[in-house]
């Protein structure tokens, strides 16, 4: 067979490796680099390493407990219990993960994980020691890359996928093939502070929603607690807590043990939502204080954290850290079975981009790259498997995007459309916490920017495109689901941050 891969962070690549091992004629593609993507920036480990008094039982629970009881259950059965083939899967491809005296892998805990079970690979450098690693692989696999090559569109034939539409120097390409895989992230840069490096735009999910596949739970956006404040996120990994760094606010005292008797290691929703919440009340940033742990074990444990915080005129072994909320990870996507497959046939699903029910409505810390690993190497043995009775439903979002039903509340014109005006509607009105009024805004501005399409020349412009597609489909979202419920918090009146 013939198979695309649009995407080359941890579930595409393991997906075409594990394809091309069967025997298929893989292609890779990407709008970027080679290896670009969320991937290579991820500081946390990759969770199922599992200790004594630990099992694969108990990682469940944590996860489903993480998932605030909406995370599927079938799908989290599968996540754990592939953690061992993953895990040995990504030793035996090259990558070195941190290892004891004896040998063995070091096991890390992180926020709602009751056991250490995480592995990392030097320090707070998992990603991109994963990321190189996969990519050499593929490279001595001779897998064809299509570097540059920005997926504009799916190529549906027969209610079937059977090829993309790229975009290369300028121009359109089309590609034939017997299954398409989109692992091309989430959409993290719908808001104007974000992990989430330049390219995460939800192209996939875009391309997706305008073929008919259907999606859900976009609603459902996770914000990285504790990120360095200033114009230029950066992620302060979650192990920082795990080793015992605590969160202070303005007058020192640890507050996250107001909301949870777990405090600082409560679920990562809950965590985010208790700092926006500090930050609103002091007007400023909250602060981290590894300060108990000392200069060594920081730069030994923390080695890129060590060195960024110093570069910007950190010395966070003498002080603590000044720390807001940033977007970091979509839990909803394109809808999956537990083999990738979306609902329309010939097309598959795998990472972030994905809604595999693994999640839930708030994800465990470090299960993103494990999700990756085991769902893509799913993908791959399921490309040649008869497509299920039932696919192709009609993808609701699609058509609930528009809100052209709504009562306009402001006869005010909308700012003019542009990336930056987006992803400021985005951050206030659908992002860490969000309220009736401040959803129906967003609703309305959107649908008014929507309803005059603007020229799609350059991949910029599709990006764009994709963006405000997206925002419609997750406002949508988030206004129909009108409980709260793990990173998704509806309150009477909107909390700036």
């Amino acid at each position: 067979m013939k198979i695309i891969v649009a995407g080359t962070g941890i579930a595409g690549l393991t997906a075409a490796l594990h394809a091309r091992e069967r025997g298929h004629d893989v292609t890779i593609v990407t709008k970027s680099a080679f290896g670009e993507g969320c991937t290579r920036y991820a500081q946390g480990g990759i969770a199922g390493v599992r200790g004594p008094g630990d099992s694969t039982a108990q990682h469940a629970a944590d996860t489903i407990a993480a998932g605030a009881g909406l995370a599927d259950v079938a799908a989290v059965e599968a996540l754990v219990n592939g953690a061992d083939a993953a895990l040995a899967d990504l030793v035996a491809r090259g990558v070195a993960f941190d290892r004891d005296a004896s040998g063995q892998l070091r096991r890390g805990r992180e926020a709602a994980h009751r056991h250490a079970r995480i592995a990392h690979a030097g320090g707070d450098a998992t990603g991109a020691e994963i990321s190189r690693a996969l990519t050499d692989a593929v490279r001595r696999a001779g897998i064809g890359v299509a570097e540059q090559a920005m997926l504009v569109d799916l190529h549906v034939e027969a209610g079937a996928v059977r090829g993309v539409r790229l975009l290369r120097d300028g121009r359109f390409d089309d590609l034939e093939a017997d299954a398409v895989v989109l692992a091309t992230g989430g959409a993290g840069r719908l808001y104007s502070r974000t992990t989430n490096p330049e390219g995460t735009t939800g192209d996939g999910i875009a391309v997706a929603l305008r073929a008919g596949a259907r999606v859900s739970d976009l609603e459902f956006v996770q914000f990285h607690p504790t990120v360095l404040a200033g114009t230029d996120p950066f992620v302060l990994s979650e192990a920082v807590r795990g080793e015992g760094a605590t969160l202070l606010d303005d007058a020192g005292r640890r507050f996250c043990l107001d909301v949870h008797p777990d405090g600082e290691l409560a679920p990562r929703d809950v965590v985010a939502q208790a700092i926006a919440r500090q930050c609103a009340r002091q007007g400023a940033p909250v602060l981290l204080d590894a300060t108990m742990l000392g200069a060594s074990t920081l730069a030994r444990r923390f080695p890129t954290i060590d060195r960024v915080t110093r570069e910007r005129g950190f010395d966070w072994s003498r002080e603590p850290l000044p720390v807001t909320p940033a977007a970091h990870y979509l839990m909803g996507g394109i809808d999956t079975d537990l083999d990738g497959r979306t609902s329309l046939p010939g097309l598959f699903a795998a990472g972030e981009v994905a809604r595999t029910g693994v999640h839930g409505a708030n994800r465990l810390a470090s299960n993103s790259l494990l999700e990756g690993a085991v769902f893509g190497a799913r993908v791959a043995r399921a490309v040649t498997e008869p497509w299920p009775p039932g696919a192709s439903p009609a993808n609701e979002l699609t058509k609930s995007a528009a809100p052209d039903h709504l009562p306009l509340r402001n006869a005010a014109a909308p700012p003019a459309f542009s990336r930056a005006t987006l992803q400021e509607l985005m951050s206030a009105h659908v992002g860490l916490l969000r309220s009736d009024a401040g959803l129906a805004h967003a609703r309305q501005t959107l649908h008014a920017w929507a309803a005059s399409p603007a020229r799609l020349a350059t991949l910029a412009d599709h990006e764009n495109a994709n963006l405000l597609l997206v925002a419609q489909a997750t406002a949508s979202a988030a206004a129909a689901r009108t409980d709260s419920v793990g990173a998704h918090v509806r309150e009477p009146a909107l909390i700036g941050v």
